[in-house]
């Protein structure tokens, strides 16, 4: 199994990269040359059920289950929210849904999104943190539910 980075060891590297940069033009900058690195999404996922709810722009979002762990995959018609989901992503994705479920997301905080975001756009980070901890939850009950009914796990489950 590949080194998986934990939750605070990435969210950690991320305030660090924040750090090297003086002022919010910049961050902003890199912000959106991390949303140029994201995969791109299918156009099959770009559908209406795979929205977030909650975002000004549109932000489409999926989610699947192997091995125990959850893979996001999103994409965003702005380049902005197209930096923050993948910065979402590159914390929370290849982790379990509990500890997706629990954590903190500190960074956000820390990095100064919660002062430098424009409301409509910290909305939106709020809805996308939910939304991606909605589906960790949702891969849990179902592995639970599968637990309880059939005494083993599925290891593979699409959510989109």
């Amino acid at each position: 199994m590949k080194n998986v980075k934990t939750i605070q060891e990435t969210e950690a590297a991320i305030i660090d990269s924040f750090s090297l940069f003086d002022s919010w033009d910049d961050k902003y900058e890199y912000i959106i040359d991390l949303g140029k690195k994201l995969p791109a999404l299918d156009e099959k996922h770009k559908t209406e059920e795979n929205k977030v709810r909650g975002c000004q722009s549109t932000v489409w979002l999926t989610a699947d289950y192997k091995d125990g762990r959850v893979y996001f995959s999103a994409d965003s018609d702005a380049v902005i929210v197209k930096g923050l989901i993948s910065m979402l992503i590159s914390v929370l994705s290849g982790h379990t849904p509990q500890e997706i479920i629990d954590a903190p997301l500190d960074f956000i905080r820390e990095i100064g999104m919660t002062t430098h975001l424009a409301q409509t756009r910290s909305n939106g980070l709020r809805a996308m943190v939910k939304q991606m901890k909605h589906y960790a939850l949702a891969f849990q009950a179902m592995r639970q539910h599968s637990i309880n009914d059939h005494g083993n796990s599925r290891t593979e489950t699409k959510s989109h």
